[in-house]
């Protein structure tokens, strides 16, 4: 910006002043961080579309487009979140607990795909190591097992999910399935008005999974370090495993039914069940990711689709920015406002980047 001083201007030597003074946050924009934060927050958080927000402006007396805001999101993901992210990932790969799961996702102008088709938008998360939580979300266009093994390439450890089989066999990694799944899929067997009939056996299966959920909250409760947890699962939990194993050997459900299905479930899973008995940092069950990726469906409910793959990859940069602040109890408005205001870029060192991150000081 150039200034003339109001003065001399009629004189032989008028002075000028030139500003040079913070770029613009978007090239050719008037937006400020606060704004762009304004609008990522009501989608990402209050999951109010774009659509709508364009509505609420215009009662303002602001007319600003869904396109432009649109626009302003994908800019500020790929331009100033996306070195966050990345450095994120390389902090969640050098963890040794992981959880992860995925939920689908309609992409219109995917190239060479139907509008209908799924697409996917996966979440990857720590574990309880008693470290500052980290919330990862990724899109792909398919459910591949590729998408997760690349995703995870550079971990060793052990990776809690729920039964989808892509997550099978994955280098360096032993893999946990989750318990509340296996009950989930008895609970669903229980005829309707029939849960507190212990002779049945969807009831039984049920209680044998509570049993596990139970023990778990009390040493919870106790505050027990992983060792002390590990040894309290080997006494008492391994028990009620060893109990629930020979129990299903004899169930001898009809083929097709819900408890069939739930008999299955379990028995297919068996070694990666029992996984969580090897280390204390491990989880029973893979309830975390599911909280953590249930932002994204309730958001997914209200703006029903993403219109192109770059808008989805956006999207989910801009939600783990959101579940980081949350996860880490901050402002998360505050927290989108001050990272662009840094506004972090590919050249800055993982030491400046580590500022910037949520559990930091700064």
């Amino acid at each position: 910006t150039t200034y003339e001083c109001p003065q001399c201007k009629e004189t032989e030597d008028p002075r000028f002043i030139k500003d040079e003074g913070t770029p613009a946050l978007i090239p050719g924009s008037y937006a400020s961080s606060g704004l762009a934060a304004h609008v990522m927050y009501y989608k990402y958080v209050m999951s109010m579309t774009l659509y709508r927000q364009e509505k609420d402006f215009e009662h303002l007396g602001v007319k600003i487009s869904r396109t432009t805001m649109a626009s302003w999101i994908i800019y500020c993901a790929e331009n100033y979140f996306l070195p966050m992210y990345e450095y994120l990932h390389r902090k969640l790969l050098k963890r040794r607990y992981l959880m992860a799961d995925e939920t689908r996702v309609q992409v219109l102008n995917e190239p060479g795909r139907n509008p209908e088709t799924d697409s996917w938008m996966w979440l990857f998360r720590s574990g309880e190591d008693g470290l500052p939580p980290i919330l990862l979300y990724h899109y792909t266009e398919t459910r591949a097992k590729f998408h997760a093994a690349s995703f995870l390439q550079g971990f060793s450890g052990y990776l809690e999910t729920d039964g989808y089989q892509g997550y099978n066999n994955l280098p360096d990694i032993k893999r946990c399935s989750c318990w509340a799944h296996v009950r989930r899929y008895f609970t669903d067997a229980i005829p309707k008005g029939k849960e507190y009939d212990y002779s049945l056996p969807a009831v039984q299966g049920v209680q044998f999974c509570s049993k596990l959920f139970d023990c778990e909250r009390y040493s919870k409760a106790k505050n027990h370090t992983a060792e002390q947890r590990k040894q309290f699962r080997l006494e008492k939990e391994k028990p009620i495993l060893e109990a629930f194993w020979n129990w299903l050997d004899q169930q001898r459900p009809n083929k097709g039914t819900r408890l069939a299905k739930a008999v299955n479930y379990a028995q297919n899973r068996k070694d990666t069940l029992m996984t969580y008995l090897e280390d204390g940092h491990c989880s029973l069950s893979n309830n975390l990711s599911e909280n953590a990726i249930r932002p994204f469906t309730v958001g997914r409910k209200n703006w029903l689709f993403s219109a192109s793959p770059k808008g989805a990859a956006s999207s989910a940069i801009v939600y783990t920015m959101v579940e980081m602040a949350k996860a880490n109890d901050l402002n998360t408005y505050k927290y989108l406002t001050y990272l662009l205001s840094q506004r972090p870029d590919d050249k800055m060192s993982d030491e400046q980047l580590e500022q910037l991150a949520p559990w930091s000081e700064t």
